[in-house]
């Protein structure tokens, strides 16, 4: 009777790399960070290349994908959540969009095949940007005390309810954020990463000794490749539009 030897990877395998550049110092390049640098580069050549002068009044190829991208952003995200007054946010908020997308995306690219936002790093830190982004706007639309009195004293609440709603408020408003922003994409990815590698063991293993049974881990592995393109593009957008809902909540505290 065969026994399956079935090894899942150890998490450092999944999540840890070894540097592949500059090795023990703190400029050491590793997967990580080259997925990082490509959704850079990736994202700043898209959009270098659609701003070039063109004949054709009809975008296309790569500036059609730039307008496309740049019309969502505005028409299902600034439009719907800051209004008008957003559209001054519409390059930091589109940048922040491709980049989370791409860092997401290569989790299905073969031969990367690992989502950078699946460690906690760059999450957080575009989480704590974000926070001193909306605090900022805040105090500069509303002074520094009506912002707080607007935060912490919501307008249309009992007054006998501020006891329980202000501390809710000030923990909601400028502790949780960042860190929920932050989780949300960080746990997202890395869920996903599990279940693509899981089921790429159990396909590997069971194709190894019986052809027949790799069929359903093959077929579920398809169908969470599809399923994570749409979770990479789904977090990115979902990080984009509550970072456009804080800006405006800072923005317009009636709303």
């Amino acid at each position: 009777m065969n026994v399956l030897a079935l090894e899942f990877p150890p998490v450092s395998h999944l999540f840890e790399w070894p540097d592949m550049l500059f090795s023990g110092t703190a400029y050491a390049v590793n997967k990580t960070v080259l997925v990082y640098l490509a959704a850079v580069a990736i994202t700043g050549v898209i959009f270098i290349l659609a701003g070039r002068p063109r004949a054709s009044m009809v975008p296309t190829g790569v500036q059609h994908v730039a307008e496309t991208g740049i019309d969502f952003i505005e028409d299902s995200i600034v439009m719907q959540t800051i209004g008008p007054d957003g559209r001054k946010f519409m390059p930091f908020l589109t940048t922040m969009f491709f980049f989370i997308m791409f860092s997401n995306i290569f989790e299905v690219i073969p031969g990367i095949q690992f989502p950078a936002n699946s460690r906690m790093a760059v999450p957080i830190t575009l989480a704590i940007v974000v926070w001193v982004i909306y605090n900022f706007v805040g105090v500069r639309s509303q002074g520094l005390g009506g912002y707080l009195k607007n935060s912490l004293f919501p307008p249309g609440v009992p007054v006998a309810l501020y006891l329980i709603v202000t501390p809710i408020e000030l923990v909601s408003t400028f502790v949780v954020r960042p860190f929920s922003l932050a989780i949300r994409l960080w746990a997202n990815m890395v869920a996903g990463h599990l279940l693509l590698v899981t089921f790429a063991v159990l396909t590997q293993v069971l194709w190894s000794s019986t052809y027949i049974g790799a069929v359903g881990p093959f077929a579920m592995l398809v169908l969470m490749t599809g399923f994570e393109i749409l979770v990479s593009v789904l977090q990115a957008f979902i990080f984009t539009i509550l970072t456009a809902v804080y800006i405006g909540g800072s923005m317009h505290p009636a709303h």
